[in-house]
């Protein structure tokens, strides 16, 4: 059998990695939760909030995406950069509501420098001065770019893969995969901790999705952070016939990712919304240690802050008290008495 102790590895093989993901699901996801025990708290999931910063437009014509300047057919509403003072005092509020981690996105081809550029860097340091984590993914970026983000305090560069080398270009065709390759390398030069991982359910195979972790686990060291996103169809996109992945696709594919890269945080992304309060947690029980809050992931919808607060509640995560707790938008969300903790949650 594949061996998976938990040993850091970088030389893992296609075909090692496909035979752990093909493996019965409850030997996966035992394997997976003891790796995970390993080299984490158990009880310890991150929550991120997601922002925006700029709105479609996006020249790239990345197949799933609603932001691309060439799907004309999504209904989007385009927007120009976001003032730093609103963006940070977004930030504040997603503070307050139990985030750690602020991730703020333009749908930007690659980085210009100029006045826009100029007011992210002003955002990722507000941000920091709060006492959060900054991330942002603005496409490809030179050294110097690179540079006055990570002065600016910024803590990840989110440069997601999508997918394998071998399906790519069914994806994406106004960039390569080196492209992404060499922008990742660019970050990690500068100290920037990686954050980047792929999305499911585009008509790609299980050798795909094991082809895009080998790549992702040949770095050295393995990314920070590793997003695991299920596909979410939007209308007008040239994946919006695709149909839903079953949830324990995405159990898998936590489960596999935990095991090449232990000590990484697996991030449960995009495509949350559809899984149900059971599947979440079994993806938690798999590997999971961070999820994405708030209702909108840049521009397709993710679980409302109830939803949420039922299920930090129900797993009983003591590192986030319910963030609902005493506050007026529980009391209206309610409208019943406050359990023994005081809590008014839906659980």
């Amino acid at each position: 059998m594949t061996p998976a102790d938990g040993t850091i590895r970088h030389d893992w093989t296609v075909d090692e990695i496909a035979t752990l993901h093909d493996l019965p699901l409850l030997e996966l996801i035992g394997r997976a939760n003891a790796v995970h025990r390993a080299h984490h708290d158990a009880n310890r999931v991150q929550r991120a909030s997601l922002l925006s910063i700029k709105t479609g437009g996006c020249p790239e014509n990345c197949a799933y995406c609603p932001q691309s300047a060439h799907h004309r057919e999504v209904e989007l509403t385009k927007d120009r950069l976001m003032d730093p003072t609103r963006v940070i005092a977004l930030a504040a509020t997603a503070q307050a509501a139990g985030a750690e981690r602020f991730c703020m996105g333009a749908a930007w081809r690659e980085v210009r420098d100029g006045a826009e550029f100029d007011a992210v860097v002003e955002m990722v340091e507000g941000v920091r001065a709060l006492g959060m984590e900054a991330c942002v993914t603005l496409g490809m970026l030179k050294p110097h770019q690179a540079g006055r983000l990570a002065a600016a305090g910024l803590t990840a560069y989110n440069h997601n893969l999508d997918t394998s080398p071998e399906f790519y270009g069914r994806i994406v065709t106004t960039r390569t995969y080196r492209d992404r390759l060499d922008t990742l390398a660019t970050v990690r030069a500068f100290g920037i901790d990686l954050c980047c991982g792929g999305i499911i359910g585009m008509g790609e195979t299980v050798r795909d999705r094991a082809s895009m972790l080998r790549v992702l686990a040949a770095m050295e060291p393995h990314p920070e952070s590793v997003p695991i996103n299920a596909l979410v169809p939007v209308a007008g996109t040239p994946l919006a016939g695709r149909p839903p992945i079953d949830p324990l696709d995405l159990v898998r594919m936590v489960a596999t990712a935990r095991l090449v890269m232990p000590a990484s945080t697996v991030r449960l992304s995009a495509g949350r919304s559809a899984l149900n309060r059971e599947a979440q947690i079994l993806c938690l029980v798999a590997g999971a240690n961070s999820l994405f809050y708030g209702d909108k992931l840049l521009t397709t919808p993710n679980a409302d802050i109830g939803e949420d607060a039922a299920l930090f509640a129900a797993i009983g995560d003591p590192a986030h008290p319910c963030p609902l707790k005493e506050s007026g938008a529980l009391n209206k969300m309610a409208g019943s008495r406050a359990g023994p903790d005081g809590c008014r949650c839906p659980h």
